[in-house]
């Protein structure tokens, strides 16, 4: 990502993120807030400043130790940087009144900075000190509401990371300094990643291995020896039951109007290390691939070079116009989404080398071909890694099945 100018470091674990950048992460948060709210949450956003009075109630302000960044403002008062907002959501619902249970299930996430203290920032975006992270948070009548609440939100992780096309397993974790009974990661097994996980070859089951005693080697429900792998955590889920909401008086009113505490769940995301990990995991040596849905532009054009008999005698440039035009006019979702490498003093194998070190899906290039009639344009398919010679039907064809988020 730095090679290819994706982002920039600014001081250990913090980095800029440039506009290539942004836009893959703006495409990915659409497709979160598609798949929250197909399971009915709302979207919010919290303060990234919390008062240490919360997080002393929970006992979190000395449990966290150095991973919590603390500050005080000119009256001494105590605040951290949010890591994750358990205890300001609470503080939240709690202090809606009257509270029906007829008002339940409360599914409520953002999209926001968060931080945290890392002693060793490594790897980029994969472990830094500041970085975006969808949380949501869940508050239910039950344990078996907020179970069914559980499996409904990591059916929605599941079906993101097949929209992305990514290789996830959902493993069980350890609860950690977040709390709760039940847990789990989704994984991308990657070579750099820091967790050891193992895993059934039939799938039956699979866990981070700081939750087995070191005996088990074997799966639980057919016997096959578990094979070990590590992998790079995306996302967690934690059912917490009342461990916050005891401590904030997060109550609803039953049916017999008595108030009962909420029981809760809590869903993280890494957005800035989806894009890390999924570069991470599908990229070759020398080019980047993203997700196609998240690519931050889906098609490059490359006319001739300047001079060259491509553009002198057969006018490549205009008929490469001429596709522009027509794709827009057939597809306007794509106008936005495409760019013209008009570097036209380069030779077009210098512009497509370039086109892959940023992961274009499609690369147009107006080549030797287009002096013949009609003309014929050369079409890289980067992920399927495949090149197509295609006339302007052809390639608005291909690209018609093209999706933006």
């Amino acid at each position: 990502m730095l090679q290819a100018g994706l982002i920039h470091p600014a001081s250990p674990g913090c980095y800029h993120y440039l506009p290539p950048t942004v836009r893959a992460m703006e495409k990915l948060v659409r497709v979160v807030d598609e798949e929250m709210q197909a399971v009915a949450g709302q979207k919010l956003n919290m303060p990234c400043l919390s008062s240490a009075e919360l997080w002393r109630a929970s006992g979190r302000w000395d449990g966290m130790g150095p991973e919590l960044f603390r500050l005080a403002d000119r009256h001494g008062k105590d605040y951290c940087l949010g890591p994750t907002h358990e205890e300001a959501v609470t503080e939240l619902v709690a202090a809606q009144s009257n509270l029906s249970y007829k008002q339940l299930p409360l599914r409520l996430y953002q999209v926001t900075r968060k931080f945290r203290d890392e002693p060793k920032p490594r790897f980029g975006l994969l472990r830094s000190r500041e970085f975006y992270m969808k949380d949501m948070y869940t508050f239910d009548t039950s344990k078996e509401a907020a179970q069914h609440t559980y499996n409904l939100v990591c059916d929605a992780y599941c079906s993101l990371f097949d929209r992305l096309g990514l290789p996830y397993v959902k493993v069980q974790a350890a609860t950690g300094s977040i709390g709760g009974t039940v847990s789990h990661e989704f994984q991308l097994p990657a070579d750099i990643g820091e967790d050891r996980l193992v895993l059934c070859p039939a799938r039956h089951f699979a866990a981070n291995m700081e939750t087995l005693n070191g005996e088990q080697t074997s799966c639980p429900t057919c016997g096959e020896k578990l094979t070990q792998t590590k992998g790079i955590e995306v996302g967690h889920t934690f059912y917490l039951g009342t461990k916050y909401s005891s401590v904030s008086n997060a109550v609803f009113y039953s049916p017999e109007n008595k108030p009962q505490l909420a029981e809760m769940g809590c869903y993280g995301l890494g957005i800035t290390r989806i894009l890390a990990a999924s570069i991470e995991v599908l990229s070759t040596e020398d080019s980047i691939r993203w997700p196609s849905l998240i690519a931050p532009y889906q098609l490059c054009f490359i006319p001739p070079k300047r001079g060259s008999k491509e553009e002198e005698e057969e006018e490549g440039a205009t008929l490469l116009e001429r596709v522009y035009n027509d794709l827009t006019e057939a597809l306007p979702h794509l106008a936005g989404d495409s760019v013209l490498d008009d570097r036209t003093q380069l030779t077009i194998g210098k512009r497509l080398k370039d086109a892959n070190k940023l992961g274009y899906p499609y690369v147009v290039i107006a080549g030797k071909r287009v002096s013949e009639d009609p003309p014929v344009f050369e079409v890289w398919n980067q992920n399927a890694g495949e090149v197509l010679f295609l006339t302007k039907e052809g390639v608005i064809e291909l690209l018609s099945k093209v999706q933006v988020p």
